[in-house]
C-alpha cells in the first residue's frame, strides 16, 4: 500500500495499491470487496492499483525459487552468480549457468519463464548454458543431524486369558494406537465393536469364509481380518459384539495401508480401569527438511479507521489454523483404506495477528478421483511431485510445535487426519485444538455455520476448497470471534 488519503471534507479516502503481480479487472473487484468493510461510516472510497515492474534482482529472486521448485538437484549447486538478469527493451533476459556434471532439462527455461509470469508482468527470455565450476567448487551447508529416536511400543498386561483355538498363553499386547508399524507377528487384544461373516473364493474356485471384525482398547479401534479354519469354525462362530479377544497376527502393508489379519483368536481383556500410558513422540525435528514456513502480511491486519483491539488471549498465546484437502472423507483407519492428504494449509497467528504461512501439496502416491478434481480444483499433475506425507508431516508437526491448532470442525476432521499421519511416523500432536463451528455457534446467529456462511458474515472473501485459502478465512474468522469472546474456549 503506498498511500491511504482521507477527505473529511467530502467524506471520501483515496487510496494506491502498487504491485509486482500480474493483475486483472476481476483482482481489482475482489481488493475493492475486501476494502470497503473497513471503511469509515458514509465515506465513500477510489482504489488505484499500479504496476510496480520489477528490478533485476527480483527477477533474479524468483528466478532461483522456481528453480528450486522445479529442479532440486540443480537448485542446491548454484551460486547466486550463476543467474545473470539484464533488463533490455523487450523484456528481461537471464543466463543461467549450471554444473557441467547436472543434466540441463529441456523445458527449463519454459517452467522458469511460467514461475515469473504467475509473478511479474512482461516478457522474459532465458537460457541455460555450461557453467565452468567444476564439483570441488562447490560448498554445501551442513545441517546438524536429527537425533534417532526409537519410538518404544506401549503394551498392557492381558487379563482372564482363556484359550480358544491358539496354543500359546498370551501375556500382554500391543496398544492399538500404536499398531502403525509392519510385523510378521503382533499381539493385540480389544472388545469387539462390531462383528461380518463374509466369504471370498480362493484360487481354486472354491468359496470360503472369513471375518470382519471391528476391535477396540479404548486408546484406537481397529479394522482387522480373520480367514476361518474348519476345525475352529465352531468355537469362532460364537463370538459376538461385546467379546473381549486376544488375536495373534500379522500387520501388513497393503495398497499403501497397513492391514492386520489375526492368524488365531483367543479369549482375554485389557485390564479393569485402564489407564493408557502417555505415548512418548518423536523429537520436534530440528530444522525444516522440505517445507519451510513464510513470513505472512496482510493490509486487512491494519485498520487505518478505527481502534483495533486484540484481546490479550490472543497475544498471550501462539495458534496455528490449519485446513486440508484429501482424496475423501474416510478418516478413521478403522472403516478401510484410509483417505490421504493432498494438501495443507496452514497459518500461524502469533501477538494477534497472522504472521507466517505453511502450504504444500502433498503427493497421495494413488490417482485423485474426478469429485476431488472437481471439488477443489487439484489435479494428478499439481501433486505428482510434491512431497509425501512421510516428507511433509514431519515439518508441518514443527511448525505447529508449542502451539494451540485451529480449525472449522477441526475436531470432526482435519485433525484426525494429521493426528493420524504424523503418529504413523512417530510424531505425536497434543490434543490441544479449537474449533471454530461451536466457536461460532456461540457468538453468532446464522441459517448455518458453514466456512462459507461464517465468512460472509464477517465480510471475509476467499476461494473455497483450497487448503490454502480456507485456513486464512478460518484464521481472520477466529481472530474475530475471540474479540467478540474477549477469551478463549477451554481448548479440546
Amino acid at each position: 500500500m503506498r498511500s491511504v488519503t482521507v477527505n473529511r471534507a467530502i467524506r471520501r479516502v483515496e487510496i494506491e495499491i502498487a504491485t509486482d503481480c500480474a493483475f486483472s479487472d476481476s483482482d481489482i473487484a475482489k481488493a475493492k470487496a475486501a476494502i470497503g468493510p473497513l471503511m469509515p461510516e458514509f465515506f465513500n472510497f477510489d482504489l488505484n492499483i499500479v504496476k510496480l515492474s520489477p528490478d533485476c534482482e527480483m527477477v533474479k529472486r524468483k528466478i532461483s525459487q522456481a528453480i528450486d521448485t522445479n529442479f532440486k538437484a540443480i537448485s542446491v549447486t548454484l551460486k547466486e552468480s550463476d543467474i545473470e538478469v539484464i533488463k533490455s527493451d523487450r523484456g528481461f533476459e537471464y543466463i543461467v549457468s549450471v554444473m557441467p556434471f547436472m543434466q540441463i532439462n529441456t523445458d527449463m527455461c519454459d517452467k522458469i519463464n511460467d514461475y515469473l509470469k504467475q509473478n511479474f508482468c512482461g516478457d522474459f527470455f532465458g537460457k541455460c548454458v555450461v557453467s565452468n565450476r567444476t564439483a570441488d567448487d562447490i560448498q554445501i551447508e551442513e545441517k546438524p543431524d536429527e537425533i534417532e529416536f526409537e519410538i518404544p511400543v506401549r503394551k498392557f498386561e492381558i487379563e482372564d486369558f482363556t484359550f480358544l483355538e491358539g496354543t500359546k498363553k498370551q501375556s500382554s499386547a500391543v496398544y492399538l494406537a500404536d499398531l502403525n508399524f509392519a510385523s510378521e507377528e503382533v499381539i493385540i487384544c480389544g472388545t469387539i465393536e462390531e462383528i461380518r461373516e463374509k466369504t471370498y473364493t480362493n484360487k481354486k474356485g472354491v468359496e470360503k469364509p472369513y471375518l470382519s471384525l471391528t476391535l477396540s482398547d479404548t486408546t484406537a479401534t481397529v479394522y482387522i481380518t480373520y480367514f476361518i479354519r474348519q476345525k475352529s469354525y465352531d468355537k469362532i462362530k460364537n463370538l459376538k459384539v461385546g467379546d473381549s479377544i486376544v488375536c495373534t497376527g500379522a500387520n501388513e502393508e497393503y495398497r499403501g495401508s497397513l492391514r492386520y489379519t489375526a492368524n488365531t483368536i483367543d479369549i482375554g481383556r485389557y485390564p479393569k480401569g485402564f489407564v493408557p500410558e502417555r505415548r512418548v513422540s518423536k523429537p520436534v525435528p530440528a530444522y525444516y527438511h522440505h517445507v519451510s514456513p513464510q513470513p505472512f502480511s496482510d493490509i486487512a491486519q491494519g485498520d487505518f479507521f478505527t481502534q483495533n483491539i486484540i484481546p490479550d488471549c490472543l497475544k498471550q498465546n501462539s495458534f496455528v489454523v490449519f485446513d486440508l484437502e484429501t482424496t475423501g472423507l474416510n478418516s478413521s483407519p478403522v472403516s478401510g483404506n484410509m483417505d490421504r492428504v493432498i494438501e495443507i494449509g496452514a497459518y500461524k497467528i502469533v501477538n494477534g495477528e497472522i504472521s507466517q504461512c505453511f502450504s504444500t501439496f502433498i503427493n497421495p502416491q494413488r490417482k485423485l478421483s474426478e469429485e476431488i478434481k472437481k471439488l477443489t480444483g487439484i489435479t494428478d499433475s499439481m501433486v505428482a511431485n510434491a512431497p509425501t506425507y512421510e516428507e511433509a508431516m514431519p515439518d508441518f508437526f514443527k511448525f505447529c510445535s508449542g502451539s494451540i491448532l485451529v480449525g472449522h470442525n477441526i475436531a470432526g476432521f482435519d485433525y484426525k487426519f494429521v493426528e493420524y499421519y504424523c503418529a504413523r511416523l512417530g510424531y505425536i500432536l497434543e490434543r490441544n485444538i479449537i474449533d471454530t463451528i461451536p466457536l461460532s455457534q456461540e457468538l453468532l446467529f446464522l441459517s448455518n455455520y458453514k466456512l462459507n456462511t461464517v465468512a460472509d458474515k464477517f465480510n471475509i472473501a476467499f476461494n473455497h476448497h483450497r487448503a490454502t485459502d480456507d485456513a486464512l478465512a478460518t484464521a481472520k474468522i477466529f481472530i474475530e470471534l475471540i474479540k467478540l469472546k474477549k477469551s478463549l474456549p477451554r481448548p479440546g
